[in-house]
């Protein structure tokens, strides 16, 4: 098998496996490589925050594929993988079966729905639906108190996305007081650790306590999760009487996993290796969400860490295809900017360093450019 002829399929359309696609195509020009996802869009999620006050739309963040992929020679299967055959070489999808010389899965995470009574919360992350529906359970409010929390997956502590939950809560609160009715609502935020955000670091924590204090938005921390009832948050601690909840469940793996043999860590995700290699299954990698990684405890879940997975899957492949020892790491790196509305808070980490700036317009605008800067990539 060389390179050249390489049958490649990459399940997924969200960050890592659009940025496995790139670096695929930029060090194997010849590879046939085959996407497989329901639409053929990126739907990009981490401006979704700005939904609820309209400065973004549906529009604004969903991009049509089919002009990278025809750039980048892809073939799109317009499909749900449903399951893998002859260790990981077929790929069961609901338009039928696919062969690969390698497979790279992408297909991102679940949140765990299992909290009684979740059905009454809005889990922002679950895409731009769940913001549109926030966006316009604000508008018809006239007031009361809004419940905005997140917890974590108690098998796969890094199994968590808390970042957006403190943007969702600062940006709330900013509309509110742009819109001249903040003192007709309640905010509150809520989580289990007495320490919610911690993989950010200790200093940004406190900070964002310091800010929640700052801005008036009360705090039920340290307390077990219960239920949800249609009017309140129930915690081993108390209840928290909620016109509006928001709520971030830790995540586990897919769904179709459990309709295959792939090893799994204790939360559900697929077993990798500081390669992205499947452990125990050749010519098969993992990156993004999808997968759970040697690496720091604090080690995100965030686009930013998928892409620089997907460079070393995508580097790892193409030399294991060649015959060469696949040696490409990726590096822990937590990276994000925390945006308030019309400010933002720097942070970033690695196992060396912890950098943390203060608030500022200039983060809001950084984040912005970022998304105009990523997603011109992706657009025709």
């Amino acid at each position: 098998m060389t390179a050249t002829t390489a049958r490649i399929t990459v399940l997924g359309a969200g960050f890592g496996a659009l940025a496995t696609v790139r670096e695929l195509r930029r060090r194997d020009a010849g590879a046939e490589i085959t996407l497989v996802s329901p639409r053929a869009e990126l739907h990009y999620l981490p401006g979704i925050i700005w939904i609820p006050s309209g400065l973004r739309t549906r529009e604004q963040l969903v991009v049509p594929l089919a002009p990278f992929f025809e750039r980048m020679r892809v073939r799109h299967v317009a499909a749900d993988a449903t399951g893998l055959q002859d260790g990981g070489r077929t790929v069961l999808t609901s338009a039928g079966e696919l062969r690969n010389d390698a497979l790279v899965i992408a297909t991102g995470g679940r949140f765990i729905k299992k909290l009684p009574g979740i059905e009454h919360a809005i889990t922002p992350c679950e895409g731009i639906a769940a913001a549109e529906r926030i966006r316009d359970r604000l508008r018809a409010m006239e007031g009361g108190t809004i419940a905005v929390g997140f917890a974590a997956n108690p098998n796969e502590p890094q199994a968590v996305r808390g970042g957006p939950m403190f943007e969702f809560l600062f940006g709330i609160d900013t509309q509110l007081r742009r819109e001249g009715r903040r003192e007709r609502f309640e905010l509150v935020f809520f989580n289990p650790s007495k320490e919610p955000g911690a993989r950010l670091g200790a200093r940004t924590v406190q900070q964002l306590l310091a800010e929640m204090a700052r801005r008036g938005i009360r705090t039920h921390l340290g307390h077990k999760m219960v239920r949800f009832d249609a009017d309140k948050v129930v915690t081993e601690g108390g209840e928290i009487a909620a016109d509006l909840i928001l709520f971030m469940p830790g995540m586990t793996g897919n769904a179709w996993f459990d309709a295959t043999e792939l090893p799994r860590s204790p939360g559900g995700l697929l077993r990798a290796d500081a390669q992205c290699r499947i452990e125990g299954w050749e010519h098969a990698y993992v990156v993004g969400d999808s997968g759970s990684f040697p690496g720091p405890e604090w080690m995100p879940k965030q686009a930013h860490m998928a892409d620089l997975q997907a460079r070393a899957a995508a580097a790892n492949l193409v030399d294991a295809l060649a015959g060469r020892t696949p040696r490409a790491g990726f590096k822990a790196e937590l990276a994000c900017i925390i945006d308030a509305l019309d400010r933002g808070t720097l942070v970033w980490r690695t196992p060396q360093r912890h950098l943390m700036l203060p608030s500022s317009r200039a983060m809001h605008w950084a984040k912005r450019a970022f998304e105009s800067r990523y997603l011109r990539q992706y657009r025709g």
